[in-house]
């Protein structure tokens, strides 16, 4: 079991001795981001407030990213930026390995993602990418918040998303020959040339020259294939065939972008629909957009986004092509691995984050004893929880605090060890927490 997640039931754990008096497990008062494409129902709710609200809600953001950083609850009542304390304290909060390879800032940034409308098409760089195209722009003199910076920090910005409810997302592309399957089914005259390409060479590299004759077509183009390419998908799905489902995903991109060459691109990637608890991983040079439901985001504490399409915001084509991975075939999906009767682990290989989920049921309502030598974040999205510290501090802080749903915590990396157990599961009988940590050290 990596480092970064020991977690046992109670009574197994060894006991942590001499430990540090002075404690830090409070609670957070977290942003909401109120992007066009989010939700009037689901954060709110989560979070206790009316529905529906007066303007979308997409994203909760849960740690220290400079943008929106959250803020830490005092018990005397006053709160502090974590940002803040994490610049004026990095060994206590997140602990000596965190702080040198990530040197003083918090890797991840924890999210509530709720979408009620397609997010853009993108990808994300690798961290050699992200550091190259970076220095490439500090010294091209762009400023850092310029619309046409591709490459804002050093940073690789992996990510994984785990569903709260049924989640839709285009993700990696598809195999070729599937592909050039649905091509067929459609028989758009227009791309009966470019299906031609993909069939004489049904692999990454096929798929690469496909792509981008497709994102580079121009505008008058893209003006008389999409409505034919509209066209054949209602005829598609009326007739129930096999990719109905990718036909309605390019009817409803199509309405919101009709002249976006994103509605062609996104023929070519995989179409899930993730099941409550079942999560992707989307590393560097993944293609993908998130389409709608609502989930737990972990990614790296980066902003490096190359965009494809389905934005009126800055694509930069030759850059996009640098950092996509062509590789094709069906996107995993991830169940989770079961630590034991109450904890659920998504194992990826970033470095940056790791993503666990705990669960009670009356018939499984153990404790579960968390131990990390990084900084964690637990938000409760079900029931609410108890949670009991090691010892009992300096007596700034209580030694139990009970997390209500939709509200999270910090926990510092020099905290004891802490014990979580169900307080009160929902009137479904639940108890849900997530829980966000520093990946293995």
């Amino acid at each position: 079991m990596p480092h970064a997640l020991r977690a046992r039931c109670a009574g197994r754990a060894s006991k942590r001795e001499n430990e540090e008096a002075r404690t830090t497990v409070e609670l957070l008062r977290n942003a909401v981001r109120p992007y066009a494409w989010g939700s009037r129902t689901a954060i709110a709710d989560l979070l206790g407030r009316p529905v529906p609200t007066p303007h979308p809600e997409a994203e909760l953001w849960m740690g220290a990213h400079p943008g929106d950083p959250s803020r830490v609850l005092r018990s005397d009542g006053d709160e502090v930026s974590l940002l803040s304390l994490l610049d004026s304290e990095p060994a206590h909060h997140l602990g000596e390995e965190c702080v040198r390879r990530w040197g003083g800032r918090l890797p991840f940034l924890m999210k509530v993602l709720a979408a009620d409308e397609p997010l853009s098409l993108q990808a994300h760089p690798s961290a050699e990418q992200a550091a190259e195209g970076f220095e490439r722009e500090e010294r091209a003199g762009i400023a850092r918040n310029a619309p046409n910076r591709n490459y804002p920090d050093p940073t690789a910005k992996p990510e994984l998303v785990c569903a709260l409810t049924e989640f839709h997302a285009l993700a990696g592309f598809r195999d070729a020959q599937r592909t050039v399957r649905l091509l067929d089914a459609l028989d758009v005259p227009s791309l009966r040339a470019h299906r031609e390409l993909l069939a004489a060479q049904p692999d990454a590299s096929g798929l690469r020259a496909l792509f981008t004759t497709w994102i580079t077509l121009p505008e008058h183009y893209l003006r008389d294939v999409l409505p034919e390419l509209l066209e054949a998908c209602v005829a598609h799905v009326k007739e129930r065939g096999e990719f109905a489902l990718e036909c309605r995903t390019v009817l409803e991109l199509g309405e919101s972008y009709p002249h976006d060459a994103g509605v062609l691109a996104s023929l070519l990637l995989n179409r899930l629909v993730l099941q409550p608890g079942e999560a992707i991983f989307l590393p560097a040079g993944n293609l993908h957009a998130y389409l709608h439901g609502t989930g737990i985001e972990i990614l790296a504490n980066s902003d490096n986004i190359l965009r494809c399409g389905l934005t009126p915001k800055h694509v930069d084509v030759p850059e996009l092509l640098k950092v996509l991975d062509f590789s094709c075939g069906d996107m995993r999906v991830l169940k989770g691995e079961s630590l034991d009767a109450n904890l659920t682990a998504y194992r990826t290989p970033a470095d940056e984050f790791e993503l666990s989920r705990l669960d009670w049921t009356p018939a499984e309502a153990g404790t579960v004893h968390l131990d990390s030598p990084g900084p964690q974040i637990l938000l409760c999205t079900k029931g609410s929880v108890r949670l009991t510290r090691g010892h009992h501090g300096n007596g700034s802080l209580p030694h139990e605090l009970v997390l209500q749903r939709g509200q999270s915590v910090w926990l510092a990396a020099s905290d004891p060890a802490v014990e979580v157990r169900p307080a009160e599961l929902d009137p479904v009988g639940q108890a849900q927490v997530f829980r966000a940590a520093a990946g293995s050290f």
